[in-house]
């Protein structure tokens, strides 16, 4: 009997060290990556980074440190001191004048970028693009309308309204230095001029306000002298002027560029957060002699290439977010943590940075525009202006001279596969050629799918719009909208002229008739980026209305397609079977275990 004790003793014994072999050689296989990995001790204790101890908090992302202050740094040397810009200035163009006799290539090279020339090739559709050549669902196209939108153009144009210098067609001294260097928050460029700021007191148009840069009815002649005096490297202020403003209005285009990033809490944007690491535009959009990396016309999902914090300037795109915390961003200093943050670098590969980390735009308290319908426009008030209808919430839901608006706050992205290529609408372009199966015209149709290899989940704005076409011909309108001549929409309020006006200037034909037609521009979200606390939890997409519901590609625990009832029923047999099988296996081992005991 002993002997039996002695025998089973050892047997049980033996089991447990099974036991724990088994549980180790699970552990490798399901934690080999993570043993590849960095300790992560190990990096804390390197870069001075705190991990999350907590489960939920097992994400953290390491940047290299940044001194505070770097938004709107001082020239090197102090221009007031230079008796070139001491003034007077007359002009606008004797400011830059007197910047080029130091900075003698600098006119040269602005003129050779796309914030000179509004065009670009994109080499993977092999198309022309730029704002000169691909429609907007806002405002359109700058053609025939280009004394106004060259408010936010780097360059000094005609002061005549109605008379428009290309680009091509002007000399160096035309080109705008103090738009982008001026440090007063002064500087503002007026609408209907050529771009040109003010040198001597004009009236406001009745509605422009905010594109003139004031609150009153007009604005004064500029100080050119203490402008040129007060210049510094380019500011979140600065590069808003225009960015922010875009479309006619801030925050108007984009959904995560407003005038709050000029000064944003970390809860709005952890980069920018103006107490924190304050990154100026120029940290991720690199600039070199003049040419700002980052394009919205050209970008790389799948980045192949090494890139440096601030960009690279051999592939002309701006940083990443891989650029700075890498491909396997999330980290941690335990079991716990290490098995989440290995769950989350699996995402990576096929759902971009933003995607989790931008939860919602438009969301520092500002309305972003999401809907415009320009079929409704040409109501007057009984004094004959332009109607003017605002919400409760002081948002301009209709003007006479643009038609209907819809804005919202803090709102969801839409997501789709996207591999960097958009396909552009061309003026000169057919609606039919770019009709969705909803016959919507995608005026950048966004390219992309599950299984090319070069596709991210990717979170986009999407404004639509009803805008005009040419019956006849299929051509999306190019219409005269802003001027002081007779054609305009906005002295007219007929879009038979303006459409032939436009069309006109295009050197396009114009049939006579037009009707409209509903149009979607995506627009890439990957600014306003959130603190890691508010990153999107794992069932805010894998679960039934979740956000990624319409997607393909993706598990949906509850979506009916993604799964296969017969695969389904016949891996519950083979777990029903295994089940029934170590069962009887059990029961055989513990009957055949109780007769040796007896």
């Amino acid at each position: 009997m002993e002997f039996h004790c002695h025998i089973a003793s050892r047997r049980q014994a033996m089991a447990r060290r099974l036991a724990k072999v088994s549980l180790i050689a699970l552990s490798l296989l399901a934690f080999g990556p993570l043993a590849r990995a960095q300790d992560a001790t190990a990096f804390v204790a390197q870069h001075g980074v705190n991990a999350a101890t907590d489960p939920s908090q097992a994400t953290w992302h390491v940047v290299p440190t940044v001194q505070q202050g770097q938004v709107g740094k001082a020239m090197p040397q102090d221009h007031s001191q230079f008796a070139q810009l001491k003034g007077p200035f007359t002009s606008p163009e004797q400011v830059t004048k007197a910047c080029l006799s130091c900075h003698t290539d600098a006119a040269k090279q602005v003129m050779s970028t796309i914030h000179w020339t509004w065009k670009a090739y994109d080499p993977k559709t092999k198309t022309v693009v730029g704002k000169n050549h691909v429609f907007n669902n806002f405002c359109v196209s700058p053609i025939s309308n280009e004394q106004f939108c060259t408010v936010c153009h780097v360059g000094y144009g005609s002061t005549d309204p109605n008379k428009f210098i290309p680009f091509d067609h002007r000399s160096q001294d035309h080109v705008d230095c103090l738009v982008c260097h001026d440090h007063t928050k002064t500087y503002h460029k007026i609408p209907f001029i050529g771009g040109n700021p003010a040198m001597e007191k004009i009236a406001v148009r009745p509605g422009c306000g905010e594109v003139y840069g004031t609150d009153k009815p007009y604005v004064e002649a500029e100080d050119l002298a203490k402008i040129a005096q007060s210049v510094g490297s380019p500011t979140r202020y600065t590069c808003g002027q225009c960015h922010f403003y875009g479309g006619g209005g801030d925050g108007v285009k984009h959904g995560d560029m407003d005038s709050s990033l000029v000064n944003p809490a970390r809860t709005e944007d952890v980069h920018m957060d103006a107490k924190g690491l304050n990154f100026s535009c120029q940290e991720c959009h690199k600039t070199e002699d003049h040419k700002v990396s980052g394009s919205r016309y050209i970008t790389d999902m799948m980045i192949n290439d090494h890139q440096f914090m601030r960009g690279s300037p051999h592939n002309t795109q701006a940083a990443s977010c891989v650029s700075c915390h890498g491909q396997t961003p999330h980290k941690g200093n335990d079991l716990n943590t290490r098995i989440q943050a290995a769950t989350l670098n699996m995402h990576t590969r096929d759902i971009a940075c933003e995607t989790c980390h931008i939860p919602e735009f438009a969301r520092g308290g500002l309305p972003t525009k999401m809907q415009w319908n320009y079929a409704t426009a040409g109501k007057l008030a009984p004094n004959g202006s332009p109607l003017v209808i605002n919400d409760s919430h002081g948002w301009n839901t209709y003007w006479g001279v643009k038609g209907s608006f819809k804005w919202a706050e803090n709102v969801v992205p839409q997501y789709r596969w996207f591999n960097g290529v958009e396909r552009w609408m061309n003026i000169g372009d057919k609606v039919q050629d770019f009709k969705n199966q909803n016959g919507v015209v995608e005026l950048n149709a966004i390219q992309g799918s599950p299984t090319d290899g070069k596709s991210k989940i990717f979170p986009f704005k999407i404004m639509r719009n009803n805008q005009p076409y040419d019956t006849q011909t299929g051509m999306l309108a190019v219409f005269h909208s802003f001027g002081f001549d007779k054609d305009s929409y906005t002295m007219s309020y007929d879009w038979q002229t303006s459409i032939a006006a436009g069309m006109k200037a295009a050197h396009l034909p114009y049939s006579g008739h037009y009707g409209f037609v509903k149009t979607d521009m995506y627009w890439p979200i990957e600014h306003m980026v959130a603190p890691k606390t508010q990153a999107l939890s794992c069932m805010q997409c894998h679960a039934d209305n979740g956000r990624l519901q319409n997607i393909d590609g993706v598990y949906m625990p509850h979506r009916p397609k993604d799964h296969n009832p017969w695969l389904e029923r016949i891996g519950l047999l083979v777990a029903l079977l295994a089940f029934i099988g170590v069962s009887l296996h059990g029961l055989i081992r513990f009957g055949l275990w109780l007769r040796r005991r007896h």
